[in-house]
């Protein structure tokens, strides 16, 4: 018997093997704890950071400020510190040349306990903020209509990291863009050659292609205008633009490319100073429109995402609503971002009043601050800036190269 001992020993080894194999969970059996875990632990700090924040820093965490400054002033240092606003718009006039305003964005993210949205209009064509450095040569990205007539999503996407890359030399982390408006009137002005161009299934292609590659580069993407700019002709800068389309044509036309987006898991939508009847019963501006923004955006489309405004100092607002009417019913028809309040300290005083008086309510302010700081744990905690060799290299130049040029 000992003489066989060691092949019976060895026969219940390879068994024991068989039998896990035969028995071992398949991939998709195996919980994924990968993806599990993190979405929790996030949840976690949401919570733990929301519990420590004032009423004035949760409402400041909805801003998105600006300033002409180029440097961070004593009165926009005593902004950031007082309120800790949840982000700050970049326009041409706080670009210097490469160095400074790379301090300026790094300064102002050092006064911040939760890291600030730092964004910009970098659509290419004819806005790229980013040119106005001074010293140092920036890619020069064609217009989204040349980009458009490629019809090449690959290309987008391409055309998406190399904005992305540039974007994070100087600590940008949030574009508005991409424009993903139709163009339907042959008379509109405002986003022209903005758009990707006529054709709604190639503007929702080519969009969210060059969103991705955004995002997959480290930049936070948002798709503009909703519900569509492409079908007017006012400039909703000046004026209320009103769009007499049926909400069928609409979902036919104009909405297909947000469609897209949303499906693609879009992370913000920047919603237009524009009058849609057809969805709205009135003519209140979309930004304003709970019947545009909760009942068909969120609900009926199920857009998951953040909402931002466009800028809230665009007359299309500021003729017909006061500061705080504008905040208030922002606020109540669903939007999470209020973007270029007139001030920080004037935004939050009026929605603490607009709350005071029952208007609003905490509850509203804390669940979209839950949302934004999902968004920013989820998104900016392992955000890097790249050095500036980035900018203009010849790989972004060889991507640049494959855009016709008329």
């Amino acid at each position: 018997m000992k003489k066989y001992l060691p092949v019976i020993l060895l026969l219940i080894l390879l068994l024991g093997g068989l039998i896990y194999f035969i028995r071992r969970p398949k991939e998709s059996e195996k919980p994924n704890n990968s993806e599990k875990n993190p979405e929790e632990e996030i949840q976690k700090q949401v919570a733990e950071l929301l519990s420590q924040m004032s009423l004035d820093e949760k409402i400041a965490q909805m801003l998105i400020i600006t300033t002409n400054d180029t440097s961070l002033s004593p009165d926009l240092q005593e902004t950031l510190t007082t309120y800790h606003p949840g982000g700050f718009i970049l326009f041409a006039n706080n670009f210097t040349d490469y160095a400074s305003t790379r301090n300026f964005v790094q300064d102002m993210q050092n006064t911040a306990t939760i890291p600030m949205f730092i964004s910009i209009d970098q659509e290419g064509g004819l806005v790229q903020r980013m040119k106005s450095l001074t010293g140092t040569t920036v890619s020069d990205i064609p217009s989204m209509a040349l980009l458009g007539q490629t019809n090449d999503p690959a290309l987008a996407s391409q055309v998406g990291k190399v904005i992305a890359e540039e974007l994070r030399t100087i600590g940008v982390n949030l574009d508005f863009a991409p424009v993903i408006d139709v163009i339907s009137n042959p008379n509109n002005t405002v986003i022209g050659s903005r758009s990707f161009g006529t054709d709604k299934d190639v503007v929702a292609s080519m969009g969210t292609a060059l969103a991705q590659g955004l995002l997959d580069n480290g930049v936070i993407p948002v798709y503009k205008h909703f519900p569509g700019h492409g079908s007017t002709s006012k400039d909703s800068h000046y004026d209320l633009p009103v769009i007499t389309k049926s909400k069928e044509e609409l979902l036919n036309s104009d909405l297909v490319p947000f469609k897209k987006a949303i499906a693609s898991n879009a992370q913000v939508i920047m919603i237009g100073h524009l009058a849609v009847p057809s969805l709205t019963i009135d003519n209140t501006p979309a930004s304003l429109s709970k019947a545009l923004i909760t009942d068909f955006l969120k609900n009926e489309l199920n857009y998951q995402g953040l909402v931002i405004t466009d800028a809230l100092n665009m007359q299309a607002l500021t003729l017909n609503y006061s500061e705080e009417e504008i905040y208030t019913y922002a606020i109540n028809a669903g939007v999470d971002i209020l973007l270029m309040p007139t001030s920080c300290s004037s935004a939050v005083a009026k929605i603490k009043e607009a709350i005071q008086k029952g208007n609003l309510t905490e509850e509203q302010i804390d669940n979209s601050v839950r949302h934004i700081l999902t968004t920013k744990l989820t998104y900016l905690t392992d955000y890097q800036s790249l050095p500036n060799s980035y900018l203009n290299s010849p790989e972004h130049q060889e991507i640049i190269k494959q855009i016709p040029q008329n």
